[in-house]
């Protein structure tokens, strides 16, 4: 296998206040030493995220970027995914009124002070 390309191993979890925590790492060491290792990917479509560690507990990995491989906790996993699959709510257009010309209608003028 060519060596991976993808260089920064991010870990997405949310804190206690509900604020997205994000972690990057140069490599995946630091993930082998705080999370179980259960297989590795095989079946990517992005082929340089094959080869590299599944993890119990974390979704992924999932690319970002051309070169990020991001993990999530399946709670982040699952509250981006339903907020990127909302209907997005059309933009409206506001429309400013025409602007009528009145200058070429004589019942138009304001009638002249006497």
């Amino acid at each position: 296998m060519t060596a991976m390309a993808k260089n920064t191993w991010r870990i997405v979890t949310r804190g206690a206040d509900g604020e997205l925590l994000i972690r990057d790492f140069d490599s995946p060491e630091p993930l082998l030493k705080t999370h179980i290792q259960v297989g590795i990917d095989d079946c990517s479509t992005d082929l340089e995220l094959r080869g590299a560690p599944v993890f119990r507990s974390l979704v992924g990995p999932m690319p970002e970027g051309s070169d990020v491989i991001r993990y999530e906790t399946p709670e982040v996993f699952e509250c981006l995914t339903k907020e990127w699959a909302l209907p997005k709510a059309p933009r409206r257009r506001i429309r400013k009124p025409a602007a009528t010309s009145n200058a070429s209608s004589p019942a138009a003028d304001p009638p002249a002070a006497e």
